[in-house]
């Protein structure tokens, strides 16, 4: 067990000697234990705090940032500066995507063009 393991589980004990574990909502129902297969036995710890902690993996977060810069680049005038300018922001983090091993077919695409077309229809 690795160190941090250890000292969670102590406090854990501790906690239940006290009490304070006790009559806390949601008690005894069962837990959502997610799949960390995936990730190497030696960082599922780490990588679970950060993830509790709203940090993403810097491949997630380019790949939220790409979304976000090709969702803005479809409202803007293409001749605009401001266009070119998001426009070689996204073309550098789909390179950076793509040397990371992450495909980049999420921003193109007839999927994500009929995506784009129902979410114009709910607004």
């Amino acid at each position: 067990m690795w160190l941090i393991d250890q000292l969670v589980e102590q406090h854990i004990r501790e906690a239940q000697e006290k009490g304070e574990l006790s009559n806390l909502p949601g008690e005894g129902a069962p837990l959502h234990i997610e799949d960390d297969s995936g990730v190497p036995v030696e960082l599922r710890t780490a990588y679970r705090l950060l993830k509790n902690a709203g940090y993403l993996p810097p491949e997630l977060e380019m790949r939220r940032e790409a979304l976000a810069l090709n969702d803005l680049l479809q409202e803007l005038d293409p001749n605009d500066e401001k266009a070119r300018e998001f426009s070689k922001r996204l073309a550098l983090l789909q390179l950076k995507l793509q040397q990371a091993g992450i495909s980049t077919d999420f921003l193109r695409g007839d999927y994500s063009d009929v995506i784009h077309q129902r979410l114009q229809q709910e607004k």
